[in-house]
């Protein structure tokens, strides 16, 4: 029996707030303006007090009695056994003194009556409410991310039959189809090409920035974008079994076999609940039978004090609180946190797999280097090439003209323009045959780079070298992880040559090339069994299930929105080093929260031992269930000003 979700504990939580609030200021208002507060008229107050609180207690926090009875039911301990224990305690025994305050025995009574302790109630079950609502936060997530994987598919086909076009919808596709695919459209299903040419993007599935020239024999898949000519294939895998459909069931696996994070107060709770609970009986007994007169007097505050010490107002604050300040300094360092979970996570990873492609590098190619041959200058040489391919929209043929302007090259008007898919282009600039394609096979090998060849007028001019550049801050943050203790492994869908020629710049601790989209997610798990946490680092499609699956997933903020709703935070700048000041901030938080777990059972220890009278032999302490209550209060304000130095926090 699970809580439902955010929308449903929303106004729960409203309402508990806008009720809480009167009750605070009526309970604790004689502690600063006893003159005012101290001559009103306590059976007013009280019932005051009952009737607000009561609708908090029963409406509000109902999933939270209901989870409590399951416990008990189930014999299941938890943080909802002890959050009802203590404020059902705290308001039934309000409840009772209102109802029959002058019938109660006299050791209750103090200098303005018997104290009521509806605020405890109140406030402690708003608080829980609010936590509850961030955790559940998070779970949202999961429908956006799948929605938007599918809706990359597009929802009609252009179907050929008998010579003639038709279009259908998607979900009438059988294996065997011949399916048109124009310029600018998505394919609709995983096929293979049999008549024409293009170069298809497919970076929403590799990650890598260069369209692929597809030819007949070649194979497409759903989702990827026809960037130049028109072609028709064979349908093959439709429906549930295309390689976008299976993504999709990647990330749902990887989202719903997800371990939960095992909740040191829920552990804690399994026994600290049962403990207070026999604590309180005994001390019950323990001053009924052998306590000083009034025997019943002195056993009900002090079974009462127990209770209500114990009620675990600082311990349920001591991760939310935490969480909340230490998601708004991450904002303010541009590291987004999705999922507070993750922020746990992260704290604790020891390897990070780290994609190459607009992760590591820009995602972008570039001209690096232009090798020209006998007779030719770089600088003609690019300024040729970039004309000639002034009227492509190839994703290298605006490298080499960004390149060129950015040299104050200017490029002559180009005619007879012709593109072969795959092959290149043909033009003719200033009365010359410009060709720019593949280089020829001697061309002097770059091992990071894409080679482009250029002739002129049929002569071999050079070859101009592409790569996609290496973030400027990646060195740095790279250096960083490791001086934090990290191995760096890169994961990219490139040519072995390239990646190996990368990692080997960078200092990493590895790296694995040609990995498919569901490889990706085996190596995090691989990782994983061999009992290390996983941190995945990604801007693609193809990221998206190794993002769901790894302990923390962290998206680039330039990347794909798949990428960026699969994983728990997203650098918003899209900068390596705010990967690690996402770290730091995330060790940051965990560190705070343990403090203030130490905190809350420190009081509750030390608190424990007062409210049960078992000084009381030696000094004649006894801790009035008032001030179990101050004790309590003072517990969560000191959780809650240890979370605030998050909010200052150097990344």
């Amino acid at each position: 029996m699970g809580l439902p979700d955010e929308r449903r504990l929303r106004p729960r939580f409203l309402t508990a707030l806008v009720l809480t609030a009167p009750v605070l200021v009526i309970a604790m208002g004689g502690m600063f303006a006893p003159e005012t507060f101290h001559h009103l008229n306590p059976q007013l107050t009280g019932w005051a007090q009952l009737l607000l609180t009561t609708p908090v207690f029963f409406w509000c926090g109902w999933f939270f009695l209901r989870r409590w009875w399951q416990s008990i039911r189930e014999r299941d301990p938890n943080m909802f056994t002890l959050t009802v224990t203590g404020t059902g305690t705290a308001y039934f025994y309000s409840v009772a003194v209102v109802l029959w305050g002058q019938a109660l025995p006299g050791g209750l009574h103090d200098a303005h009556g018997i104290p009521l302790y509806f605020e405890s109630a109140a406030v402690i079950t708003t608080l829980v409410l609010l936590g509850q609502i961030l955790e559940q936060r998070a779970h949202a997530r999961t429908d956006a991310a799948l929605h938007a994987l599918l809706d990359l598919a597009p929802r009609t086909a252009h179907r050929v039959r008998d010579g003639r076009e038709e279009d259908v919808p998607v979900d009438a596709i059988g294996p065997g189809d011949l399916l048109r695919v124009r310029p600018g459209e998505k394919v609709p299903v995983d096929g293979l090409l049999t008549e024409g040419h293009s170069d298809l993007d497919e970076s929403m599935l590799t990650g890598e920035p260069v369209p692929l020239a597809k030819a007949a024999g070649d194979r497409v898949s759903a989702g990827t974008l026809n960037t130049t000519g028109s072609f028709v294939f064979r349908a093959e895998r439709v429906g549930r079994d295309t390689l976008l459909a299976q993504i999709v069931r990647l990330v749902e696996e990887a989202q719903e076999s997800e371990a939960p994070i095992a909740r040191l107060a829920d552990r804690v709770s399994a026994w600290f609940v049962p403990g207070v609970l026999v604590i309180a009986g005994l001390t019950f007994a323990a001053w009924l039978g052998l306590g000083p007169e009034p025997r019943l007097a002195h056993a009900l505050v002090n079974a009462v004090a127990v209770l209500i010490i114990a009620c675990p107002c600082a311990l349920g604050l001591a991760t939310p609180v935490a969480l909340v300040t230490g998601l708004g300094r991450g904002a303010q360092a541009g590291v987004l946190v999705k999922d507070a979970a993750a922020l746990e996570r992260l704290a604790t990873v020891t390897t990070v797999l780290i994609d190459k492609t607009g992760t590591l590098t820009e995602g972008h190619p570039r001209v690096i280097a232009i090798d020209p041959a006998s007779g030719f200058e770089a600088g003609e040489l690019l300024r040729l090439a970039a004309a000639a391919e002034s009227s492509s929209e190839h994703p290298l043929a605006r490298a080499l003209v960004v390149a060129a302007r950015e040299r104050g090259l200017t490029l002559p008007a180009a005619t007879d323009f012709s593109a072969t898919p795959g092959l290149g282009v043909s033009a003719r600039v200033e009365g010359r045959a410009i060709q720019v394609g593949r280089a020829p096979e001697d061309a002097r090998i770059h091992p990071t780079a894409t080679l482009v060849g250029v002739t002129v007028d049929g002569r071999q001019a050079g070859t101009v070298a592409l790569a996609d550049p290496i973030k400027a801050t990646t060195p740095t943050a790279i250096a960083e992880l490791h001086r934090l203790g990290l191995r760096v492994v890169m994961v990219t869908g490139d040519r072995a040559a390239t990646a190996e020629a990368v990692a080997k710049e960078l200092g990493l601790d590895g790296c694995h090339a040609g990995v498919t989209p569901a490889r990706k997610q085996e190596l995090v798990r691989e990782h994983q069994a061999r009992g290390e946490r996983v941190l995945f680092a990604g801007d693609g499609i193809n990221d998206a299930p190794a993002l769901a699956a790894a302990d923390a997933g962290i998206a680039m903020g330039t990347g794909t929105d798949i990428a960026m709703q699969s994983a728990g935070l997203v650098l918003v700048r899209g900068d390596l080093g705010a990967l690690v000041q996402a770290v730091h901030l995330s060790r940051a938080t965990l560190r705070t929260i343990k403090q203030n777990l130490f905190l809350a059972f420190v009081y509750n220890g030390l608190g424990l031992t007062v409210a049960t009278g078992a000084l009381y032999p030696f000094t004649g302490w006894l801790l009035s269930p008032m001030l179990a209550g101050a004790a309590m209060s003072l517990s969560s304000l000191s959780v809650v000003a240890n979370a605030l130095r998050l909010r200052h926090l150097k990344l």
